[in-house]
């Protein structure tokens, strides 16, 4: 076992912590035991990164020095936002050093598979991270709430405003989201199966998908207001349109990827053409019908999201985005934003699932 493992990480770090004592005090209320103890902290984490311990240990004991570190580090600008000095900002460069040797650590430096720990811990600190130093910047500059506010703030308004984030939810996703997302999705595989089958659509209805995807939300957004309502009805066929054609394309391509030899052994067994392609093309197909799926679930929720801009009840995630920011309510607005991005993601992954328990047998899913 190594005595002594030097890496940039730790020297820039210490260069930074050097800064930061230079540099004092770190903000307006920092008192000399607090700016002490970050310190003592971060030299703690540069030791154990450069110490050669075991992985766990390095990694157990960055995440616990660092953070605590950082925490004490945010917590000197309570009271005193607005009066962060050169120190400060220096002390959080070397924080965040020292979490980039921890995230290095855990992915087994490049050099093997972090596993199931470098896979989920990893991402989680990434994200972790860019809200801290989101927090700690807006703080520590006295970033004014109107034009972007931290954090902190922002779920403070989450917890203030569930039922109304609730509610929105309910109309956005619940029914605007999820009937578009269907009803696009399953319309695009079906005419996709049926254009496969009969040349004739599949020349006509792939010109006309090339120039309806082009077409702007904005402009779409409208005409299906005046045409369906003002309720959850018109933003799902907003997502409709934009769902339909990728599930369509995608699906051509995917029923073409069954190889010559095995459609020739379906031949040698006097397959039909569905037989053929319930049994070959559409299993082969699978990994580009989710391909779409997961391409959609992003689109759906940009789709509905918009549309609600051009009409809609006084609910909505849509709505409540447009009306907050023409009354300057940015916390509110972000609450919205993070909503979205959280309804997104897990939207996603839950695709990606069901994706990796379908096509298990795919050559990309094999160890």
């Amino acid at each position: 076992m190594k005595r002594f493992t030097p890496n940039w990480q730790s020297a820039l770090a210490t260069l930074a912590l050097v800064a930061s004592l230079v540099f004092q005090p770190l903000t307006g209320t920092a008192s000399a035991g607090m700016t002490a103890a970050i310190a003592l902290l971060i030299a703690i984490s540069i030791a154990l990164a450069c110490s050669g311990a075991s992985r766990m240990v390095v990694a157990t004991g960055l995440a616990l020095f660092v953070h605590v570190a950082v925490l004490l580090l945010l917590a000197a600008l309570d009271g005193a936002e607005g009066t962060a000095s050169k120190g400060y900002y220096a002390a959080l460069v070397a924080c965040w050093l020292m979490a980039w040797r921890l995230v290095t650590v855990l992915s087994g430096d490049g050099r093997r598979s972090g596993g199931l720990l470098g896979k989920v811990v990893v991402p989680a600190i990434f994200g972790l991270w860019i809200l801290i130093i989101w927090e700690a910047l807006v703080r520590g500059a006295g970033i004014p709430a109107v034009l972007l506010p931290a954090p902190s703030a922002i779920w403070t308004r989450i917890l203030a405003s569930l039922p109304m984030l609730g509610a929105d939810f309910r109309q956005t996703v619940l029914k605007a989201v999820l009937a578009g997302y269907i009803m696009g999705c399953g319309a695009g595989f079906v005419v996709a199966v049926l254009a496969d089958r009969f040349r004739f659509l599949s020349n006509g209805l792939l010109p006309i998908g090339n120039l309806a995807s082009a077409l702007p939300i904005i402009g779409i957004a409208p005409i299906m207001v005046i045409w369906f309502g003002f309720d959850w009805q018109s933003k799902a066929a907003v997502v409709v349109v934009m769902t339909f054609f990728p599930m369509l394309v995608n699906t051509l391509e995917g029923l073409k990827t069954a190889g010559r030899m095995e459609r020739d052994l379906m031949s040698t067994y006097n397959a039909g053409h569905w037989q053929t392609l319930f049994k070959l093309r559409l299993p082969a197909a699978m990994p580009f019908v989710f391909n779409a799926l997961k391409i959609n679930s992003t689109l759906a929720l940009i789709g509905a999201l918009v549309a609600e801009f051009f009409g809609t009840p006084i609910v909505g995630m849509g709505f409540r985005i447009s009306t907050e920011v023409g009354r300057m309510n940015l916390d509110m607005v972000w609450a919205e934003i993070a909503l979205a991005a959280l309804v997104g993601s897990l939207f996603y992954g839950a695709i990606a699932l069901l994706e990796r328990a379908t096509t298990f047998w795919h050559p990309s899913y094999r160890s």
